[in-house]
This record gives structure tokens, sequence and C-alpha cells, in this order.
């Protein structure tokens, strides 16, 4: 165990608390920079995530221990948050070694006065226990600050789904999440591509939901021969079902409105198995070339990138028309809270009407893209009826020659068939229903 590990581990925190830094890309960043071995690897990922992922828990279980946390230097509250985390949650690290080193980190960074509070209160912690989750009465708030949901999150869901569903949300939320990836089918079956996989030494399996969809058990694989030569993705099966909810034929002609990283165009492009245009939108221009590094990676040929706005995209394609467009909106992210457990921290309920705004006005612009017939599908990694339902809705309202096209059931795999709302033309998938992202599509087409 290299000394650095919590340290790392501390300095990551800060940022995510301080900056509003994304956890998942700190990470990422902190791993490499430090050359870890995949064992330190796995214990920075688990400290870091998991002490976001039990926040505001980790605060109750810390009140009684910590009189005055106003006067408290940040970076010490968050030395013994995340020991805490570790003595509570994680049984393989020894409640000794946790100790010793949040005593030596906080020599290193501060002086001996601070170690000794550190050692105080950990030592305190370890002999009397953490307070019960059971003195809190009120459901919601319990609910709360076990799964580390705010408040206004947890009864906008429960009026919106349920008691139970928002519960299974939410518990299904701090879990660890998994790594599924997308095959490329118009390089290798998924069976070529899972034995490819597993002579490099990396445990999958096949997805839950998605035909292209394999789900790694054990191993990177984004470094990965198979990943380099183009035969993989990395992405959610529930993304996967955007491309195939487009349904579309080849030779179309698609609009992807707001593209990167690419995941979705290049599934698009691969069901065109190399015929057709994919046109690839994103509004920066830094995003727009991660667009074409995946394009080239996976040898597409048939996508063109353009740095663009949506909501300009009439003006730039004056009089062109599409058969299929493609609106996967920026949204509140709600859904993929496993991944990013920090969105909670910095998300509010103002966040959202504010996209909401957004997601109307490039819906609007990009549906006079598609030629009468065609279909757009309007798709976010959000949960929640103010940024996907009501979105939809209110442009129907304000557009007569669309309507929700209830021929989606015909592009989603069998599991979702008895799914009520995929009948109608949409799908709002929770996480707790196969382990994915919440993810929503909806399937509209342009009258004749």
């Amino acid at each position: 165990m290299s000394k650095n590990v919590r340290e790392i581990a501390l300095e990551a925190l800060l940022s995510v608390y301080k900056n509003q830094s994304y956890s998942n890309l700190l990470v990422n960043n902190y791993i490499q920079k430090n050359d870890l071995s995949s064992a330190d690897a796995g214990l920075l990922t688990e400290i870091i995530y998991g002490t976001i992922q039990r926040d505001q828990l980790l605060d109750f279980y810390l009140e009684p221990y910590i009189k005055n946390q106003k006067k408290l230097e940040e970076w010490v509250y968050i030395l013994i948050k995340l020991s805490l985390y570790q003595f509570h949650f994680l049984d393989r690290v020894p409640a000794h070694a946790v100790l010793n080193e949040a005593v030596e980190i906080a020599k290193k960074r501060g002086h001996k006065g601070i170690a000794s509070l550190v050692n105080g209160v950990l030592r305190n912690i370890q002999r009397n226990g953490v307070r019960s989750i059971n003195e809190i009465k009120d459901k919601v708030e319990k609910l709360s600050i076990e799964t580390n949901h705010p408040l206004w999150l947890i009864e906008q869901w429960i009026s919106e789904f349920g008691e139970d569903e928002t519960r299974k949300m939410c518990e299904e939320n701090i879990l660890p999440p998994y790594q599924t990836a997308r095959v490329n089918s118009m390089k290798a079956t998924r069976e070529e591509v899972i034995r490819m996989l597993e002579d490099e030494g990396i445990n999958v399996e096949v997805g839950n939901l998605s035909p292209f969809a394999i789900e790694i058990q054990k191993g990177n694989v984004a470094h990965s021969n198979a990943f380099k030569e183009g035969y993989i993705s990395i992405q959610d099966e529930s993304s996967m079902l955007v491309a195939q909810a487009l349904g579309v034929n080849e030779g179309d002609q698609v609009l992807d409105t707001c593209a990167a990283p690419g995941g979705k165009s290049t599934h698009i492009a691969e069901l065109l198995k190399g015929t057709g245009s994919v046109t690839s939108l994103d509004l920066h221009k830094h995003k727009v070339k991660l667009i074409k590094e995946q394009a080239n990676r996976l040898g597409l040929e048939n996508i063109e990138t353009i740095a663009l706005d949506a909501r300009k995209a009439p003006e730039e394609f004056e009089g062109k028309l599409f058969d299929r467009v493609l609106v996967d909106a920026p949204c509140s992210g709600l859904g993929v809270i496993r991944r990013k457990p920090d969105i909670l921290l910095k998300k509010n309920a103002t966040d959202v009407s504010n996209l909401q705004k957004v997601q109307k006005s490039i819906l609007h612009e990009a549906s006079k893209l598609l030629k009468p017939g065609g279909t757009l599908v309007y798709s976010t990694c959000t949960v929640g009826h103010e940024e996907n339902l009501d979105v939809v809705n209110s442009f129907l309202e304000e557009h007569d020659d669309f309507e929700l096209d209830r021929s989606l059931i015909e592009h989603v795999p069998n599991e979702l068939k008895e799914d009520k709302t995929v009948q109608n033309g949409y799908i709002q998938l929770l996480p707790h229903y196969f382990g994915t992202d919440g993810f929503f599509i909806a399937r509209l087409r342009k009258k004749v």
C-alpha cells in the first residue's frame, strides 16, 4: 500500500468539495499522474466515490464527535471524513492502518496539534461507534441522509414515481456502477469480441439489455487491444438503446444535434453499415474533436462533425432535410448519479428548470430539419418528468405536425416490450430496473 493513496484521495476530495471538480475525470487523472498499481487505483476510486456517495451520512455520524466544525480547516474535516468512510464501509482495510495514515497526513499537512485532534476524534469513534440512522424519524429525511439525495429531489421523485420506486432508485444510486461496452457490429459479433477480451485476461459477460452490450466483470477495457483496434466503445447499455430507437435504414441521412463525445453518433454510423451519413454537431470545438477521434478508432467514414449550437442548425443547413434526427439533450444528469456522485453536491431545483428551456428550444429548432414521415428521437440521461415527458408533451402541443411514434416498441429489446410507456412511444428507464443509467427516450414522427 503506497503511502500516497489516502493523500491523493484527500487532494481529490478537496478539489471536488471546493472547486466542484468532476469526480470521474479527477479519479482517472490522479491514477495516471501517480502511476498507481491496479490495487491502489481500486482503493483510491473506492475512497473518493464512497466518501462522496455517503457524504450526508458521514456528516450525520461525525456530528456528535466534532463540536465545532466551522472552526476546522476544510482539509482536516475531509481527512476525518474519508477515514471514517474506510472504518465503517471498507472491511478489507485494517482500522489501525487507516488511523496511523490519517495522523501522518495531518502531521505532514498541518502540525502536531492537528494530528492529535484527528487522532482523538478517530479513536473516539473507534471506541464508541456511530449513532443509528434510526434516530431520524421522518422517512423522507432518513432516506435523504442514508442515500445522499437532497430532500427536494426525493420529494419530487416520490410525487412522480411513488415511494417504493424512489427508495429503490436512491439505493441503486449508491452502488458501484457497472462498466459496459458496445460491440462494433461492423467489425465482429458479440461472441467474437468476448473471446478477444478473454484472451487479453478481461472477464466479460453479455449485457442485460442491449444486443450490442457486454458487461466487464474484471479488468480495464480502455487499455485493451480490442478497444484500441475499434472493436468496442465504452458506453452504458441505456445509451445503446438510443440508436436502436432511431431505427435507421441503410442510406439514411441522420442528424445528431448534441453529439459529443460521440457514443450515439458512432453507434448510428455502425448501424448504417458505413452507408448514408451521420452529421454530428456539438457546441464546443474540443468536444467535436472527441467525436472525430472515436470515429477514426472505430474505422467509420460516414460521420461528419461540425462545431455548432444546435439551436442555429436550421440556418446552417438551409433547405437540407434529414431522414432521422436525434436530440440527445443537455440535461441534469440525474440518471448517472452512480457514475458521477458529485452531481448531487451541486444540483438544485432551479438548474432543472433552466435546462428545460434549453431542451425545448433545441427540440423546436431540430424539428425543422426533419423530412415529413421522418423520425425524431429525444433522449436524456436523467429521470424526472420536467426534463423528459413535460418537454415532449409541451413540444407536441406546439407542433401539431408531430406525434408520439408507437412503433418504438419494434425497436427496443424484448425485456422492455411489456413496459406500458414503450407502448405509448417513450421509455423511462430507472436505474434499478436493469442496473443501467437512468434514461429517457421518446420517438416522435413527423406527419406526412
